[in-house]
């Protein structure tokens, strides 16, 4: 099998390749969780994590730009760990990485109907069951619900569609993020800022266990790296400058958000950032045209999570981790249909558990996109070791340092979900969650063979498992 995905097409240009990261990052946490942040750090605690948060990206964004650069292929993170660690390190990176997918389209499928709520406050029809606390209604289901279905359709008729879509929707998603800057400055007061920093360091620990969450995305660029139509090198500048935008955004949003209104009755707002913006403008049609600009956001995300999370899950197929089923591509539309349908047909669940699964799952999901960085920054500095004439179109200066700062920080990052720490996992919603994953995982990976790390190490374990199985023959693109 060759690593080339032959049957995908190239399409994705530079500015499609930028909305699609960083509309990935964007999504909706913005909208719904300032609130939160600027309660447990202030607004200039908050805006300052997510600086600290951006460098820690960015270090593994580094990482990601040479590895994407010398290995374009759909599924990123799967192809780098084969090759440096071998099958059961690329099984635990793919995994890890698809539950943190999985995580933000479940996510953005309970976020759009919430979302909707602040708009047409009496939505909410038709009681089903209580969950946490928290109401679930048909009418909000039966939203995410066909929600999740159209987003599904989108991506399964193609990446072209797709991409168009992307694209359109992180302009309204900027126009809206403007109209919230410059509110700042006609009605904000830096009177409600204070004080800038509360909470201290547990404080910034709150946003930062965040950050993972929010700023996944610019990996979907090494998944979609068979759809892109650019040199190599290009492709590892603009993943860097996504996390940088991203930064830029979330900075914006802290500081303009603590500047419409005082910190406890941001704490108090279910969407604070519109509750902020209606403030600053004494408009309530200014703070729901923030909203759909946080639906605009929230699409790009969820669009850009389905592209990234199908392509994951074919190149795992495609190496016999997961059924071959997963591992055919549409002969008409040329997408990964089946992994489409299957990440599609997840969050339609989702919903079903209302507003409280929205927290469950920016933790657990968080918690296993930091697991799956580690083993990519892992893989850099052990192809950096072993292969270092490999050809990088993108080569990160001071490579060893740069991988060796990007893992203390992550590794950071990942104690912060542990038990004691101040933004531990909860138990047993987020913990069971993360466990019932791994456990279906530990049982896919006990099946794979020894192989050994290298540049033909996916072939030879297809090798073995296609004559385990009899000689079953490679899914046709």
């Amino acid at each position: 099998m060759s690593n080339t995905s032959p049957g995908f097409v190239k399409v994705l240009g530079r500015a499609d390749v930028l909305a699609l990261a960083f509309g990935a990052m964007i999504g909706f946490g913005w909208i719904v969780l300032t609130g939160d942040f600027i309660d447990a750090a202030g607004s200039g605690g908050a805006a300052l994590a997510f600086v600290i948060g951006g460098v820690i990206m960015a270090f593994v964004g580094l990482t990601y730009a040479e590895l994407v650069s010398a290995m374009p292929h759909a599924g990123g993170e799967h192809h780098y760990a084969m090759r440096a660690i071998g099958p059961k390190g690329a099984f635990v990176a793919s995994w890890a990485m698809v539950l943190g997918y999985v995580s933000v389209v479940a996510f953005e499928a309970v976020a759009v109907p919430q979302t909707l709520v602040y708009i047409f406050p009496n939505i909410e029809v038709g009681h089903l069951w209580t969950i946490a606390e928290y109401d679930v209604h048909v009418s909000l289901v039966a939203v995410g619900v066909l929600s999740a279905a159209a987003m599904t359709a989108l991506n399964y008729v193609g990446i072209k569609p797709a991409s168009v879509f992307q694209g359109i929707t992180v302009l309204f998603l900027l126009a809206a993020g403007a109209a919230m800057l410059t509110g700042s400055f006609v009605g904000g007061s830096a009177a409600n800022m204070e004080p800038l920093f509360t909470g201290g360091v547990s404080g910034m620990f709150v946003v930062l266990v965040a950050v993972p969450f929010l700023f996944v995305g610019f990996d979907v660029i090494p998944q979609s790296a068979s759809e892109i139509k650019l040199p190599y090198r290009l492709v590892g500048t603009l993943l860097v400058i996504s996390v940088f935008c991203a930064t830029a955004w979330y900075v914006m949003v802290m500081l303009t958000a603590g500047a419409g209104m005082p910190t406890a009755d941001l704490a108090g707002s279910e969407l604070a950032s519109a509750d902020s913006m209606a403030a600053m403008w004494n408009s309530t049609a200014m703070g729901n045209i923030l909203v759909l600009g946080g639906i605009a956001g929230l699409l790009t995300s969820w669009n850009a999570f389905l592209i990234g999370g199908s392509r994951l899950i074919y190149a795992m197929a495609r190496s016999r981790m997961l059924p071959t089923w997963f591992g055919e591509l549409h002969p008409r539309f040329h997408t990964p249909a089946n992994a489409v349908l299957f990440i599609g047909t997840l969050s339609t669940l989702a919903p079903f558990f209302g507003r409280p699964m929205l927290v469950w799952l920016v933790n657990a999901g968080g918690l296993n996109i930091v697991i799956a960085f580690l083993m990519v920054i892992v893989s850099f500095l052990v192809l950096r070791r072993r292969e270092p004439e490999m050809e990088r179109p993108f080569k990160v200066r001071a490579g060893v340092p740069v991988g060796v700062t990007a893992f203390v920080l992550a590794f950071g990052l990942f104690l912060l979900y542990l038990p004691g720490m101040p933004a531990a996992l909860s138990w047993p919603n987020e913990w069971s969650m993360v466990l019932v994953w791994w456990l279906g995982g530990a049982a896919l990976m006990w099946r794979l063979p020894g192989v050994s790390p290298g540049p033909d190490a996916e072939q030879r374990l297809i090798d073995v498992m296609d004559a385990r199985s009899g000689g079953q023959e490679t899914p046709t693109p």
